[in-house]
């Protein structure tokens, strides 16, 4: 983590690499967790939302909305153990694995630098593009419109990006009207954890939803990257 050794043994398993949670959130915010034996939960307040890791599960709880995982949390040795890239990547920090003798790198997360109108345009497009997918779904969404904004290609601010008009109105919300409805909690929360550095699609440009578009110059023209919930993601 940021070039120190993270305390506690890790081990990988099913090509998955497992780091203890209480050091990982005392390395990235020095978090306090906590362990319900009840319900067998180990719980978090970080600097965004309050973290729920259910023993076993394949996900963890965001504020309550469900983050998938890549693989379930273990508990050994009475503690919890969890996927390192995908909880890493939820709390915004960077993770590089080069090979199975390398030890794998962490960085932590970088100060988020936004502002309310950046939140309050992206939380929208967020809500209006992706009601009712789930968090890492709405999460991708946003990951898009930062991707355009950083990329040269595209508009520099977010809300230049959402409506942009150059090659015809970009997204359909700004068409319909839809991008000014009040969004969703969960699409505040993916906004928010998009801002702070949380991808979930690398480097994609584009998404649509083929049960609505065909995507023909999409699909054409850049490389695929992966589907989440209903939309497809390109780079």
């Amino acid at each position: 983590m940021d070039g120190q050794p993270l305390p506690g043994a890790a081990f990988a398993e099913n090509g998955t690499t497992y780091v203890p949670l209480v050091p990982l959130l005392q390395a990235l915010g020095d978090w306090e967790t906590v362990w319900d034996p009840d319900t067998h939960t180990a719980s978090a307040q970080t600097d965004l939302f309050a973290l729920h890791v259910p023993a076993r599960q394949y996900h963890v709880l965001a504020d309550g909305f469900a983050f998938d995982l890549s693989a379930a949390s273990l508990v050994r040795s009475g503690s919890t153990y969890v996927p390192l890239r995908p909880l890493a990547n939820l709390l915004g920090a960077e993770v590089l694995f080069m090979d199975w003798d390398s030890p794998v790198e962490v960085s932590s997360p970088q100060e988020a630098d936004h502002t309310e109108e950046d939140l309050y345009w992206l939380s929208r497009i967020i809500s209006a593009e992706s009601r009712g997918e789930s968090l890492r779904g709405q999460v991708a969404v946003g990951n898009v419109i930062l991707n355009r904004v950083a990329s040269g290609q595209f508009p520099d601010t977010i809300r230049d990006v959402i409506f942009d008009r150059k090659d015809a109105v970009q997204f359909e919300p700004v068409a319909n009207g839809t991008i000014y409805s009040e969004p969703t909690a969960q699409s505040v929360l993916a906004a928010r954890l998009a801002l702070n550095g949380t991808s979930v699609v690398g480097n994609s440009l584009y998404f649509f939803n083929p049960s609505y578009s065909s995507g023909s110059w999409v699909r054409q023209n850049r490389p695929y990257h992966g589907t989440i919930g209903c939309h497809v993601f390109y780079r």
